[in-house]
């Protein structure tokens, strides 16, 4: 298993808008989903009007787990368990999921969620992204959905998921992206800057931990560059999917050797 290194103390990365010390990011991530955990799942409901399970639904076509043959799934960032679940009810009998998830809060919600469904089909796994707990080349997917912009080290993470991955085995990234729709743009800042914050305040009881979410996706990479971070990562026949005028992306790459 390999762990992370420690930062210098001078190392800065953001926190949203906020430029803050590297070592401090993950802490204050875990802060926001251990807040927002229980109402989590009902605002992605309102804030996409619906749209996630759609988004979600293309990754998991994307993704089409066999109906014939074993498959083991990991699932990163992967708490409440929105994209496991739909993974098994795509998959045969023999599909297995892995959901990881560095926040315990949010595992709680999936395992509650889950309950006796799936029983031995899905387990639940609290560790870090970066420094995965597990053995090479025993996944043969590896999924992540909005949630690699929460990671302090971008790189390490898809470092790890290469790792971990068979080879043929295959990535792919559910994240909010860059809207290339002229008058779609500024609906789509009002919305996020005005709307959001007002919904998490009055649904989840948190403001401040939903203006840091959509602050965080103004500062994810664009997809070309985050393309190029999975390719340097090791990842061959790199390609992203714009979908609803590029609110989100899907990234795909595959582990041929």
């Amino acid at each position: 298993m390999s762990q992370p290194e420690r930062s210098p103390p001078d190392e800065r990365t953001h926190f949203g808008f906020e430029q803050v010390a590297l070592g401090e990011k993950q802490a204050r991530v875990d802060d926001v989903f251990r807040s927002v955990a229980k109402r989590y799942d009902l605002m992605n409901d309102l804030m996409s009007g619906g749209l996630h399970r759609a988004w979600k639904q293309q990754l998991i076509s994307m993704l089409r787990p066999p109906q014939n043959r074993p498959f083991r799934h990991l699932d990163v960032a992967g708490g409440t368990a929105d994209i496991a679940f739909r993974s098994l009810e795509a998959g045969g009998p023999a599909t297995q999921v892995t959901v990881l998830d560095i926040n315990e809060a949010m595992l709680r919600v999936g395992a509650e969620r889950a309950g006796n469904r799936f029983t031995g089909r899905i387990d639940f796994v609290t560790a870090n992204a970066e420094a995965l707990p597990l053995p090479p080349e025993s996944f043969d997917a590896y999924t992540i959905a909005f949630g690699i912009r929460n990671v302090p080290r971008i790189d390490r993470a898809l470092a790890e998921a290469h790792r971990v991955l068979k080879p043929g085995g295959r990535f792919l990234c559910l994240e909010f992206s860059k809207v290339d729709l002229p008058v779609l743009d500024r609906i789509y800042d009002a919305y996020s800057f005005h709307v959001i914050p007002r919904l998490g305040s009055k649904v989840a009881g948190d403001a401040e931990s939903y203006r840091y979410l959509v602050e965080s996706i103004r500062k994810f990479p664009s997809p070309g560059r985050f393309a190029g971070m999975i390719e340097a990562a090791g990842f061959r026949h790199v390609s992203h999917r714009p979908l609803s005028g590029g609110i989100v992306a899907i990234h795909s790459g595959w582990k041929v050797s």
